[in-house]
């Protein structure tokens, strides 16, 4: 498992999901929507389970408001 890595999201998809694109980058699927935080917070949830640490282990680094974020756990 990396410790950081990119990760391209895509909010209001059909059902949340993790896929490893290459080395250091994988694209999520959330339900949520990209308002408020939402899609972010889903991201969140959904990487800590996909690697199994808690979720006050992985932070977004850059791309807060952006579809590309670089993503750091630890």
């Amino acid at each position: 498992m990396p410790s950081k890595f990119w990760v391209t999201v895509k909010p209001q998809a059909k059902k949340s999901e993790v896929k490893k694109i290459s080395v250091g980058e994988y694209a999520v699927s959330v339900t949520a929507p990209a308002r408020e935080g939402k899609a972010n917070e889903a991201v969140i949830e959904l990487l800590a389970d996909h690697f199994s640490v808690p979720k006050s282990s992985i932070r977004i680094v850059r791309g807060q408001t952006g579809r590309r974020k670089l993503i750091d756990i630890g």
